[in-house]
Protein backbone atom coordinates (compact mmCIF):
# COMPACT_ATOMS: atom_id res chain seq x y z
CA UNK A 1 0.00 0.00 0.00
CA UNK A 2 1.20 3.25 -0.74
CA UNK A 3 2.58 5.62 1.77
CA UNK A 4 0.23 9.27 2.30
CA UNK A 5 1.84 11.90 1.43
CA UNK A 6 0.08 14.07 3.94
CA UNK A 7 -1.39 12.28 7.22
CA UNK A 8 -2.98 14.38 9.69
CA UNK A 9 -3.41 12.88 12.91
CA UNK A 10 -6.27 14.15 15.88
CA UNK A 11 -5.03 17.52 14.74
CA UNK A 12 -6.67 20.51 16.77
CA UNK A 13 -6.04 24.37 17.05
CA UNK A 14 -7.38 26.60 19.58
CA UNK A 15 -7.79 30.38 19.60
CA UNK A 16 -7.76 32.32 22.97
CA UNK A 17 -10.28 35.29 22.67
CA UNK A 18 -10.24 38.03 25.24
CA UNK A 19 -12.96 40.36 25.90
CA UNK A 20 -13.37 43.94 26.73
CA UNK A 21 -15.53 45.01 29.71
CA UNK A 22 -18.43 47.27 28.15
CA UNK A 23 -18.79 49.61 30.92
CA UNK A 24 -14.63 49.20 32.11
CA UNK A 25 -12.60 52.73 30.14
CA UNK A 26 -9.72 52.47 28.73
CA UNK A 27 -6.74 53.33 31.27
CA UNK A 28 -3.67 54.82 30.31
CA UNK A 29 -0.11 54.69 32.11
CA UNK A 30 -0.86 58.35 33.14
CA UNK A 31 -3.54 56.94 35.03
CA UNK A 32 -1.66 54.46 36.67
CA UNK A 33 0.84 57.05 38.15
CA UNK A 34 -1.69 59.47 38.82
CA UNK A 35 -3.28 56.77 41.36
CA UNK A 36 0.20 55.83 42.57
CA UNK A 37 0.72 59.45 43.27
CA UNK A 38 -2.22 59.51 45.74
CA UNK A 39 -1.73 57.13 47.47
CA UNK A 40 -4.25 54.14 47.06
CA UNK A 41 -1.78 51.84 45.57
CA UNK A 42 -2.99 49.73 48.42
CA UNK A 43 -6.69 49.88 47.83
CA UNK A 44 -6.27 49.25 44.21
CA UNK A 45 -4.45 45.88 44.96
CA UNK A 46 -6.96 44.76 47.18
CA UNK A 47 -9.88 44.93 45.10
CA UNK A 48 -7.60 43.61 41.83
CA UNK A 49 -7.37 40.48 44.63
CA UNK A 50 -11.35 40.87 45.28
CA UNK A 51 -11.81 40.51 41.24
CA UNK A 52 -9.40 37.60 40.86
CA UNK A 53 -11.10 35.75 43.09
CA UNK A 54 -14.17 36.00 40.77
CA UNK A 55 -12.52 34.91 37.63
CA UNK A 56 -11.87 38.67 36.83
CA UNK A 57 -8.87 40.38 35.99
CA UNK A 58 -7.14 42.87 37.84
CA UNK A 59 -8.67 46.43 38.32
CA UNK A 60 -8.17 48.78 35.44
CA UNK A 61 -7.77 46.78 32.92
CA UNK A 62 -11.89 46.45 31.85
CA UNK A 63 -11.48 42.48 30.95
CA UNK A 64 -13.80 39.74 30.60
CA UNK A 65 -12.35 35.76 31.56
CA UNK A 66 -11.01 34.61 28.04
CA UNK A 67 -12.40 32.16 26.05
CA UNK A 68 -11.11 29.30 24.44
CA UNK A 69 -12.12 29.04 20.34
CA UNK A 70 -11.57 25.71 18.65
CA UNK A 71 -10.75 26.53 14.98
CA UNK A 72 -10.29 22.60 14.46
CA UNK A 73 -10.71 19.82 17.05
CA UNK A 74 -9.70 16.47 16.61
CA UNK A 75 -9.09 16.31 12.25
CA UNK A 76 -7.83 13.04 11.28
CA UNK A 77 -7.52 12.00 6.95
CA UNK A 78 -4.66 10.76 5.42
CA UNK A 79 -3.90 12.18 1.21
CA UNK A 80 -2.59 9.85 -1.20
CA UNK A 81 0.54 11.32 -3.71
CA UNK A 82 -1.87 12.36 -6.53
CA UNK A 83 -5.11 13.15 -5.05
CA UNK A 84 -6.80 16.40 -5.89
CA UNK A 85 -8.38 16.68 -2.33
CA UNK A 86 -11.38 19.81 -2.37
CA UNK A 87 -11.99 21.09 1.54
CA UNK A 88 -15.04 22.55 1.55
CA UNK A 89 -17.20 24.10 4.42
CA UNK A 90 -19.21 27.14 5.56
CA UNK A 91 -17.46 30.15 6.18
CA UNK A 92 -15.21 29.97 9.87
CA UNK A 93 -15.60 25.86 9.09
CA UNK A 94 -12.08 25.91 10.17
CA UNK A 95 -10.63 25.67 6.49
CA UNK A 96 -8.11 28.24 5.96
CA UNK A 97 -6.86 27.17 9.83
CA UNK A 98 -6.14 23.92 7.91
CA UNK A 99 -4.31 25.21 5.18
CA UNK A 100 -2.21 27.58 7.47
CA UNK A 101 -1.18 24.39 9.19
CA UNK A 102 -0.31 22.21 7.01
CA UNK A 103 1.55 25.11 5.60
CA UNK A 104 3.63 25.91 8.49
CA UNK A 105 2.47 29.62 9.03
CA UNK A 106 0.80 28.57 12.39
CA UNK A 107 1.93 25.67 15.12
CA UNK A 108 -1.18 22.90 15.79
CA UNK A 109 -2.41 23.20 19.84
CA UNK A 110 -2.70 19.02 19.84
CA UNK A 111 -2.33 16.30 16.81
CA UNK A 112 0.39 16.39 14.41
CA UNK A 113 0.42 16.58 10.44
CA UNK A 114 3.48 14.42 8.40
CA UNK A 115 4.12 15.92 5.14
CA UNK A 116 6.44 14.06 2.65
CA UNK A 117 7.88 16.21 -0.02
CA UNK A 118 8.24 19.92 -0.87
CA UNK A 119 5.21 22.03 -0.11
CA UNK A 120 3.73 25.69 -1.72
CA UNK A 121 0.95 27.15 -0.35
CA UNK A 122 -1.09 29.80 -2.20
CA UNK A 123 -2.96 31.08 0.33
CA UNK A 124 -2.84 34.80 -0.23
CA UNK A 125 -2.01 36.12 -3.35
CA UNK A 126 0.57 38.58 -3.09
CA UNK A 127 2.08 37.74 -0.13
CA UNK A 128 5.69 39.06 -0.46
CA UNK A 129 5.62 41.68 -3.30
CA UNK A 130 7.69 45.23 -2.54
CA UNK A 131 5.79 47.93 -4.18
CA UNK A 132 8.89 49.42 -4.53
CA UNK A 133 10.39 46.92 -7.09
CA UNK A 134 9.48 46.23 -10.30
CA UNK A 135 7.60 43.52 -11.60
CA UNK A 136 10.47 41.82 -13.26
CA UNK A 137 12.60 42.20 -9.93
CA UNK A 138 9.12 41.28 -7.68
CA UNK A 139 9.41 37.60 -10.09
CA UNK A 140 12.47 37.12 -8.49
CA UNK A 141 11.62 37.96 -4.81
CA UNK A 142 8.24 36.48 -4.93
CA UNK A 143 9.54 33.65 -6.59
CA UNK A 144 12.59 32.38 -3.87
CA UNK A 145 9.99 33.25 -0.75
CA UNK A 146 7.30 30.54 -2.26
CA UNK A 147 10.16 28.39 -2.20
CA UNK A 148 11.89 28.48 -6.72
CA UNK A 149 15.18 28.50 -7.02
CA UNK A 150 17.02 31.18 -9.29
CA UNK A 151 17.12 29.05 -12.36
CA UNK A 152 13.62 27.56 -11.78
CA UNK A 153 12.38 31.30 -12.26
CA UNK A 154 14.99 31.83 -14.75
CA UNK A 155 13.44 29.02 -16.66
CA UNK A 156 9.54 29.92 -16.17
CA UNK A 157 10.37 33.95 -16.46
CA UNK A 158 8.87 33.83 -20.14
CA UNK A 159 5.98 31.73 -19.32
CA UNK A 160 5.19 33.85 -15.76
CA UNK A 161 5.33 37.27 -17.54
CA UNK A 162 2.95 35.57 -20.54
CA UNK A 163 0.63 34.26 -18.50
CA UNK A 164 0.17 37.18 -16.18
CA UNK A 165 0.25 39.76 -19.41
CA UNK A 166 2.09 42.84 -17.79
CA UNK A 167 5.09 41.96 -20.48
CA UNK A 168 4.59 45.98 -21.16
CA UNK A 169 4.53 46.91 -17.71
CA UNK A 170 7.56 44.55 -16.18
CA UNK A 171 10.05 47.48 -15.11
CA UNK A 172 7.56 49.54 -13.96
CA UNK A 173 7.23 49.31 -10.11
CA UNK A 174 4.50 47.72 -8.69
CA UNK A 175 2.96 50.84 -6.81
CA UNK A 176 1.83 51.70 -9.79
CA UNK A 177 -0.25 48.89 -11.00
CA UNK A 178 -3.58 48.83 -11.19
CA UNK A 179 -5.47 45.75 -8.66
CA UNK A 180 -5.97 43.58 -11.27
CA UNK A 181 -2.34 43.51 -13.12
CA UNK A 182 -1.12 43.28 -9.66
CA UNK A 183 -3.31 39.99 -8.99
CA UNK A 184 -2.42 38.39 -12.26
CA UNK A 185 1.42 38.81 -11.43
CA UNK A 186 0.92 37.23 -8.25
CA UNK A 187 -0.94 34.54 -9.13
CA UNK A 188 1.48 34.09 -12.14
CA UNK A 189 4.58 33.33 -10.21
CA UNK A 190 2.32 31.15 -7.63
CA UNK A 191 1.07 29.10 -10.60
CA UNK A 192 4.02 28.27 -11.98
CA UNK A 193 5.73 26.44 -8.50
CA UNK A 194 6.33 22.91 -9.46
CA UNK A 195 6.36 21.15 -5.46
CA UNK A 196 5.34 17.77 -5.10
CA UNK A 197 2.34 19.43 -2.82
CA UNK A 198 0.47 22.71 -3.82
CA UNK A 199 -2.20 24.07 -1.64
CA UNK A 200 -4.58 26.32 -2.39
CA UNK A 201 -6.93 28.58 -1.01
CA UNK A 202 -9.88 30.78 -2.78
CA UNK A 203 -7.47 32.37 -4.78
CA UNK A 204 -8.84 31.67 -7.61
CA UNK A 205 -11.74 34.05 -6.98
CA UNK A 206 -9.43 37.02 -7.89
CA UNK A 207 -9.26 39.16 -10.67
CA UNK A 208 -11.73 39.42 -14.00
CA UNK A 209 -13.79 36.46 -15.68
CA UNK A 210 -11.62 35.95 -18.62
CA UNK A 211 -8.51 36.15 -15.94
CA UNK A 212 -10.67 33.38 -13.72
CA UNK A 213 -10.77 31.16 -16.79
CA UNK A 214 -7.03 31.12 -17.34
CA UNK A 215 -6.68 30.45 -13.63
CA UNK A 216 -8.95 27.69 -13.51
CA UNK A 217 -7.44 26.13 -16.61
CA UNK A 218 -3.69 26.38 -15.38
CA UNK A 219 -5.22 24.51 -11.75
CA UNK A 220 -6.62 21.78 -14.01
CA UNK A 221 -2.86 21.33 -15.73
CA UNK A 222 -1.64 20.98 -12.49
CA UNK A 223 -4.44 18.65 -11.14
CA UNK A 224 -3.76 16.53 -13.99
CA UNK A 225 -0.04 16.29 -13.38
CA UNK A 226 0.36 14.13 -10.68
CA UNK A 227 0.62 16.58 -8.10
CA UNK A 228 -0.66 16.85 -4.81
CA UNK A 229 -3.48 19.75 -4.46
CA UNK A 230 -5.09 20.54 -1.76
CA UNK A 231 -8.04 23.51 -3.25
CA UNK A 232 -10.42 25.35 -0.83
CA UNK A 233 -13.02 27.12 -2.77
CA UNK A 234 -16.87 28.15 -2.39
CA UNK A 235 -17.25 27.53 -5.72
CA UNK A 236 -18.75 23.92 -5.98
CA UNK A 237 -18.62 23.88 -9.53
CA UNK A 238 -14.39 24.04 -9.21
CA UNK A 239 -14.49 21.64 -6.62
CA UNK A 240 -16.54 19.29 -8.55
CA UNK A 241 -14.71 19.68 -11.83
CA UNK A 242 -11.02 19.75 -10.51
CA UNK A 243 -11.02 17.61 -7.50
CA UNK A 244 -10.88 13.78 -7.15
CA UNK A 245 -12.35 13.28 -3.67
CA UNK A 246 -13.14 16.16 -0.95
CA UNK A 247 -13.48 16.29 3.01
CA UNK A 248 -16.19 18.48 4.37
CA UNK A 249 -15.98 20.91 7.59
CA UNK A 250 -18.15 22.30 10.14
CA UNK A 251 -17.28 23.65 13.21
CA UNK A 252 -13.89 22.54 12.80
CA UNK A 253 -14.41 18.62 12.46
CA UNK A 254 -14.92 16.37 9.25
CA UNK A 255 -18.01 15.99 8.72
CA UNK A 256 -18.39 13.94 5.42
CA UNK A 257 -15.64 12.49 2.94
CA UNK A 258 -16.02 11.02 -0.50
CA UNK A 259 -15.95 11.62 -3.98
CA UNK A 260 -15.89 15.54 -4.52
CA UNK A 261 -19.21 15.41 -7.38
CA UNK A 262 -20.74 13.39 -4.31
CA UNK A 263 -20.09 14.97 -1.09
CA UNK A 264 -20.60 18.36 -3.08
CA UNK A 265 -24.32 17.37 -3.84
CA UNK A 266 -24.63 16.22 -0.40
CA UNK A 267 -23.00 20.05 0.91
CA UNK A 268 -25.52 22.13 -1.47
CA UNK A 269 -28.56 19.82 -0.35
CA UNK A 270 -27.90 20.81 3.23
CA UNK A 271 -27.72 24.44 2.42
CA UNK A 272 -30.71 24.24 0.53
CA UNK A 273 -32.15 22.14 3.84
CA UNK A 274 -31.58 24.68 5.48
CA UNK A 275 -33.63 27.56 3.61
CA UNK A 276 -33.68 29.23 0.63
CA UNK A 277 -30.37 31.45 -0.37
CA UNK A 278 -32.39 34.50 -1.31
CA UNK A 279 -30.87 38.38 -1.35
CA UNK A 280 -32.41 40.90 -0.69
CA UNK A 281 -29.43 43.50 -0.03
CA UNK A 282 -29.94 44.83 -3.70
CA UNK A 283 -33.75 46.00 -4.66
CA UNK A 284 -35.68 48.70 -5.62
CA UNK A 285 -39.44 48.34 -4.78
CA UNK A 286 -43.00 49.69 -5.75
CA UNK A 287 -45.85 50.19 -4.38
CA UNK A 288 -48.22 46.74 -5.18
CA UNK A 289 -46.40 44.10 -5.29
CA UNK A 290 -43.60 42.02 -3.68
CA UNK A 291 -41.70 39.32 -4.57
CA UNK A 292 -40.95 36.84 -1.54
CA UNK A 293 -38.31 34.37 -2.86
CA UNK A 294 -37.33 32.61 -6.17
CA UNK A 295 -36.46 28.64 -6.00
CA UNK A 296 -35.43 26.73 -8.51
CA UNK A 297 -37.23 23.11 -8.61
CA UNK A 298 -35.64 19.68 -10.08
CA UNK A 299 -38.14 16.70 -9.47
CA UNK A 300 -40.89 19.26 -8.01
CA UNK A 301 -38.25 19.71 -4.78
CA UNK A 302 -36.71 22.67 -3.90
CA UNK A 303 -32.82 22.07 -5.45
CA UNK A 304 -29.11 23.86 -5.32
CA UNK A 305 -28.12 22.83 -8.91
CA UNK A 306 -29.15 21.54 -12.07
CA UNK A 307 -27.51 19.29 -14.77
CA UNK A 308 -27.75 20.09 -18.60
CA UNK A 309 -30.82 18.01 -19.99
CA UNK A 310 -32.71 18.09 -16.69
CA UNK A 311 -36.53 19.62 -16.59
CA UNK A 312 -36.75 22.21 -14.27
CA UNK A 313 -38.44 25.64 -12.74
CA UNK A 314 -38.12 28.96 -11.59
CA UNK A 315 -40.59 29.81 -9.36
CA UNK A 316 -41.03 33.03 -8.27
CA UNK A 317 -43.10 34.23 -4.88
CA UNK A 318 -45.35 37.16 -4.90
CA UNK A 319 -47.40 38.72 -2.12
CA UNK A 320 -50.01 41.91 -3.48
CA UNK A 321 -50.08 44.61 -0.49
CA UNK A 322 -52.87 46.40 -2.57
CA UNK A 323 -55.08 45.40 -5.18
CA UNK A 324 -53.91 45.45 -8.20
CA UNK A 325 -55.34 44.30 -11.99
CA UNK A 326 -54.14 41.15 -13.48
CA UNK A 327 -53.53 42.91 -16.46
CA UNK A 328 -50.26 44.27 -17.68
CA UNK A 329 -48.68 41.89 -14.32
CA UNK A 330 -45.69 40.34 -15.97
CA UNK A 331 -42.74 38.55 -14.16
CA UNK A 332 -39.37 38.54 -15.88
CA UNK A 333 -36.03 36.45 -14.47
CA UNK A 334 -32.60 37.40 -15.68
CA UNK A 335 -29.76 34.55 -15.68
CA UNK A 336 -26.07 35.62 -14.92
CA UNK A 337 -22.47 33.82 -14.70
CA UNK A 338 -19.20 35.26 -14.41
CA UNK A 339 -21.39 39.09 -14.62
CA UNK A 340 -22.63 38.36 -18.11
CA UNK A 341 -26.26 37.98 -18.59
CA UNK A 342 -26.80 34.21 -20.37
CA UNK A 343 -30.48 34.97 -20.89
CA UNK A 344 -34.38 36.91 -19.73
CA UNK A 345 -36.81 34.94 -19.40
CA UNK A 346 -40.22 36.83 -19.63
CA UNK A 347 -43.92 36.34 -18.95
CA UNK A 348 -44.67 38.35 -22.15
CA UNK A 349 -42.69 36.17 -24.38
CA UNK A 350 -45.56 33.44 -23.53
CA UNK A 351 -48.63 35.42 -25.66
CA UNK A 352 -50.27 32.38 -23.42
CA UNK A 353 -49.34 33.47 -19.93
CA UNK A 354 -51.92 36.59 -19.75
CA UNK A 355 -55.29 34.85 -21.17
CA UNK A 356 -54.37 32.11 -18.56
CA UNK A 357 -54.74 34.64 -15.44
CA UNK A 358 -58.03 35.20 -14.83
CA UNK A 359 -57.01 37.17 -11.96
CA UNK A 360 -54.65 37.74 -9.68
CA UNK A 361 -54.17 35.69 -6.35
CA UNK A 362 -53.43 38.31 -3.41
CA UNK A 363 -50.39 35.76 -2.91
CA UNK A 364 -49.32 33.39 -5.54
CA UNK A 365 -46.75 31.83 -7.46
CA UNK A 366 -45.28 32.60 -10.84
CA UNK A 367 -43.26 28.94 -12.32
CA UNK A 368 -40.60 29.46 -15.57
CA UNK A 369 -41.10 25.90 -17.04
CA UNK A 370 -37.34 25.07 -18.60
CA UNK A 371 -38.10 21.56 -20.71
CA UNK A 372 -34.41 20.87 -21.10
CA UNK A 373 -31.55 22.64 -18.99
CA UNK A 374 -29.33 24.00 -21.65
CA UNK A 375 -26.13 25.49 -19.38
CA UNK A 376 -22.90 23.78 -19.35
CA UNK A 377 -21.09 23.69 -15.97
CA UNK A 378 -21.25 28.10 -14.45
CA UNK A 379 -22.42 29.49 -11.25
CA UNK A 380 -25.85 30.90 -11.92
CA UNK A 381 -27.16 34.24 -10.02
CA UNK A 382 -30.72 35.18 -10.68
CA UNK A 383 -32.23 38.47 -10.90
CA UNK A 384 -35.98 39.60 -10.79
CA UNK A 385 -38.49 41.72 -11.98
CA UNK A 386 -41.94 42.22 -11.35
CA UNK A 387 -43.92 44.86 -13.70
CA UNK A 388 -47.50 45.63 -13.47
CA UNK A 389 -48.35 48.10 -16.69
CA UNK A 390 -45.80 50.39 -16.97
CA UNK A 391 -44.39 50.69 -13.56
CA UNK A 392 -41.97 48.16 -12.32
CA UNK A 393 -42.89 46.71 -8.69
CA UNK A 394 -39.97 44.63 -7.81
CA UNK A 395 -36.44 44.42 -8.69
CA UNK A 396 -34.14 42.20 -6.65
CA UNK A 397 -30.12 41.35 -7.81
CA UNK A 398 -28.76 38.13 -6.87
CA UNK A 399 -32.15 36.85 -5.51
CA UNK A 400 -30.90 33.58 -5.48
CA UNK A 401 -27.17 31.33 -6.55
CA UNK A 402 -27.10 28.17 -7.82
CA UNK A 403 -25.25 25.76 -9.54
CA UNK A 404 -25.50 24.51 -13.27
CA UNK A 405 -23.81 21.10 -13.94
CA UNK A 406 -22.69 19.17 -16.82
CA UNK A 407 -24.91 16.31 -18.20
CA UNK A 408 -26.08 13.83 -20.56
CA UNK A 409 -28.56 17.00 -22.33
CA UNK A 410 -28.84 14.64 -25.95
CA UNK A 411 -29.28 11.38 -23.75
CA UNK A 412 -26.45 9.84 -25.53
CA UNK A 413 -24.33 9.06 -23.22
CA UNK A 414 -21.37 11.48 -24.55
CA UNK A 415 -20.78 14.84 -22.59
CA UNK A 416 -18.18 16.38 -24.64
CA UNK A 417 -15.17 18.59 -23.19
CA UNK A 418 -15.81 21.15 -20.58
CA UNK A 419 -14.45 23.97 -22.45
CA UNK A 420 -16.10 23.21 -25.78
CA UNK A 421 -18.47 26.05 -25.39
CA UNK A 422 -20.75 27.11 -22.19
CA UNK A 423 -24.03 25.51 -23.57
CA UNK A 424 -25.62 22.54 -25.31
CA UNK A 425 -28.64 22.79 -27.88
CA UNK A 426 -30.98 20.85 -28.85
CA UNK A 427 -30.38 19.74 -32.34
CA UNK A 428 -30.07 16.74 -34.73
CA UNK A 429 -28.35 15.59 -37.55
CA UNK A 430 -29.08 14.39 -41.01
CA UNK A 431 -27.17 12.55 -44.02
CA UNK A 432 -27.70 13.61 -47.62
CA UNK A 433 -26.50 12.33 -51.02
CA UNK A 434 -26.00 14.43 -54.23
CA UNK A 435 -22.99 16.33 -56.60
CA UNK A 436 -21.23 19.33 -54.74
CA UNK A 437 -23.17 22.80 -55.62
CA UNK A 438 -21.99 24.91 -58.50
CA UNK A 439 -19.22 27.50 -57.79
CA UNK A 440 -21.09 30.88 -57.75
CA UNK A 441 -20.13 33.63 -60.29
CA UNK A 442 -18.21 35.97 -57.64
CA UNK A 443 -15.84 32.56 -56.67
CA UNK A 444 -15.06 31.69 -60.08
CA UNK A 445 -14.26 35.46 -60.70
CA UNK A 446 -11.72 35.05 -57.94
CA UNK A 447 -10.48 31.96 -58.96
CA UNK A 448 -9.67 33.33 -62.64
CA UNK A 449 -7.76 36.51 -60.86
CA UNK A 450 -5.80 33.96 -58.46
CA UNK A 451 -4.66 32.28 -62.28
CA UNK A 452 -3.97 35.35 -64.11
CA UNK A 453 -1.47 36.84 -60.88
CA UNK A 454 0.30 33.29 -61.28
Amino acid sequence: MTEPIIRIEDLGKRYRISHQGERQRYVALRDILADRAKGVARRLKAMGKRMASRGGASLGSGRIPDEDFWALRGVSYDVAPGEVLGVIGRNGAGKTTLLKILSRITEPTEGRVRLRGRVASLLEVGTGFHPELTGRENIFLNGAILGMTRSEIRRKFDEIVEFAEVERFLDTPVKRYSSGMYVRLAFAVAAHLEPEILIVDEVLAVGDAQFQKRCLGKMRDVAHSGRTVLFVSHNMTAVSSLCSSAIWLSNGSVIGRGKAKDLVQQYLSSVTAAGPEARFSRRNAGQDVRVERVDLLVDGAPASHVCAGQACTLRVHYRQLRGVSQFGFSVSVMLFSEGQELVNLWTNSDPEFAHSLESLPEVGFVDCHIRKWPFRTHSIRVDVFCHTGQATQDWIEEVLMFDSLDGDFHGSGIITNPDQGILFLDCTWSFGSGALPSVSPAAAGFDSLKREAR
